[in-house]
């Protein structure tokens, strides 16, 4: 039985469950985006360091490996954006992922060749660009999450985003398990989007160095560099991350020397003098290092576990995993709203 086979995101990407795994420059190798698609999910290529060439060799490899569908998430500010826009449409990606601004240039070249287009934004004003634009699916990433990051939570950011837009919503930022993924239903999205939890899995092609900070570190143990460089990066507090936050106040051209290559290094090498270890305040709640298929298996079952805890504690009669794209619909006092559950989201009072 296709669990979630009314839901948007899954029907719009042709996928059995609505989790994407995040674009991650270095660490989204072709091996671990093929893991994620073949438990269900969309498997994301991070081509955010790549050139044409590299982008090629990537696709041709995850093509080895899965026959289910898959992204490519492709930075805007990349100096090869023209040459892996072609490299996508050439070799027929049927999802392309955009960050680090508005993808509007491409969109209808990418939507003619049958490819779906998806948008990340940290504010409600940018999703509404993105639609008016003609992206597809919109990912709102709240600062919690790992990389490169915006200054809205993702508990504020999602219902912003919700209310504003009419596409499917996916929900990214601090989630890193079922529960957080029920969290990110309830307040307007149809899916999520995990990037550190899937850096903790076997199948992720990154340094042990970086895995075993990912697992030490608590909740509080990230911080954001680059903020008086004019693009914040959430990453793991180390020596390092200390003496590039002193050095972007003191010697702001010398921060930027010292950040390029520091993301690769972490990936690659784990050197921790030299090393950026981009993640997301989730580590704190990440204690294992599991393969995907029990990322996807420990996530579901605990969304299910939390929605029957949670309709017991409301007096709501207990709905399984199973059922969860069903239509949910409450009247309350002094509000003519309607709620769906996985399916449109209701704007200015209206579908």
């Amino acid at each position: 039985m296709n669990t979630f086979k009314d839901n948007r995101v899954c029907r719009k990407l042709n996928i059995t469950y609505p989790i994407i795994e995040g674009g991650m420059a270095w660490a989204g190798t072709a091996a671990l985006a093929a893991a994620v698609s073949n438990e269900g999910g969309l498997g994301t290529i991070g081509a955010g360091s790549m050139n044409a060439y590299q982008l090629r060799m990537a696709i041709y490899d995850i093509r080895k490996l899965t026959s289910k569908p898959f992204a490519v998430n492709l930075i805007l500010i990349s100096p090869f954006i023209d040459e892996l826009i072609d490299v996508v449409i050439a070799e027929e990606v049927p999802v392309c992922i955009f960050g680090a601004g508005s993808p509007a240039d491409y969109i209808d070249r990418l939507k003619k060749n049958g490819i779906t287009v998806c948008g990340v934004c940290s504010s409600p004003n940018l999703a509404i660009l993105f639609e008016r634009a003609g992206v597809e699916l919109i990912i709102a990433e709240g600062l919690e999450a790992g990389g490169h990051i915006g200054d809205v939570t993702t508990m504020t950011l999602i219902p912003a985003v919700a209310e504003s837009v009419s596409v499917p919503l996916i929900a990214a930022g601090g989630i890193s398990s079922g529960s957080g993924m029920l969290a990110a239903f309830s307040l307007g999205a149809e899916g999520i989007q995990m990037g550190t939890r899937f850096l903790c899995s076997h199948e992720a092609e990154i340094s042990d160095t970086y895995k075993a900070l990912l697992l030490k570190k608590d909740v509080r143990g990230t911080e954001v560099t680059g903020e008086t460089l004019g693009h914040p990066v959430r990453v793991i507090k180390t020596k390092f991350s200390r003496k590039l936050k002193k050095t972007e106040k003191s010697d702001p051209k010398r921060a930027e020397e010292m950040m390029l290559g520091s993301l690769q290094n972490a990936v690659r090498v784990g050197e921790a003098d030299n090393s950026a270890f981009m993640s997301g305040m989730s580590a704190g709640n990440i204690h294992s290092i599991l393969s995907v298929h029990e990322i996807f298996t420990t996530t579901l079952e605990e969304y299910e576990r939390q929605l029957k805890t949670l309709s017991g504690k409301t007096g709501q009669k207990t709905t399984s995993l199973f059922r969860i794209n069903e239509k949910i619909k409450c009247t309350m006092k002094n509000f003519n709203k309607t709620i769906r559950i996985n399916g449109k989201r209701r704007k200015n009072g209206r579908y």
